[in-house]
């Protein structure tokens, strides 16, 4: 990491419109000012919602890893601006959305301020955000676990799908074991 910067992973998800582009550009956008840099992408996963109202469509996610010299309240400012560009409404409480971004964890920060908790308080049972880290990040840890661990035993991962960029999904071991 570099000096004066704080790693953060960041979750992404869609499911209104055209997911993969949506994901694809919101990246670019993250990533666009200066005091946030870009060191990892995870490939996409196709999940079915969470929680929520039924009958949803499936969700593409994805985690990338950043760094930046923002402060978290800042990021999540500048999280929500991406969002927003990509015509996020806030409706219906985890209803369909074109894009969602979380922050999951930044550095070492533990905060439980309502306006953004860190660790993200559901990350650690979500295999839609756990599985796709594991997989950028094989050694990752959350809350003194293995995000690989802990993936393995989310509710979720049995409805777990790669993503291949086409429009096709390909099936994960329902173990959550990293490839």
């Amino acid at each position: 990491m570099t000096s004066g910067y704080t790693k953060a992973i960041l979750a992404l998800g869609s499911n209104l419109g055209e997911r993969n582009d949506t994901l694809s550009t919101a990246v670019a956008a993250l990533v666009d000012p200066p005091e946030v840099r870009l060191l990892g992408v995870s490939p996409v996963v196709q999940t079915k919602a969470v929680g929520g109202p039924e009958g949803q469509p499936d969700f593409l996610n994805m985690i990338m890893a950043i760094e930046t010299t923002l402060s978290p309240l800042e990021l999540l400012k500048h999280c929500h601006e991406v969002e927003q560009q990509h015509h996020r409404t806030r409706e219906v409480r985890w209803g369909p959305r074109t894009l969602d971004v979380d922050i999951i964890v930044f550095g070492d920060t533990v905060s439980d301020d309502p306006i953004l908790t860190i660790p993200h308080p559901r990350a650690a049972e979500r295999a839609f955000v756990l599985y796709p880290w594991s997989l950028l990040e094989p050694h990752a840890q959350l809350n003194g676990q293995s995000v690989a661990d802990l993936a393995a035993v989310a509710a979720d991962m049995p409805d777990i799908r790669r993503f291949d960029g086409y429009g096709d999904v390909a099936g994960v071991p329902a173990t959550g074991a990293v490839e």
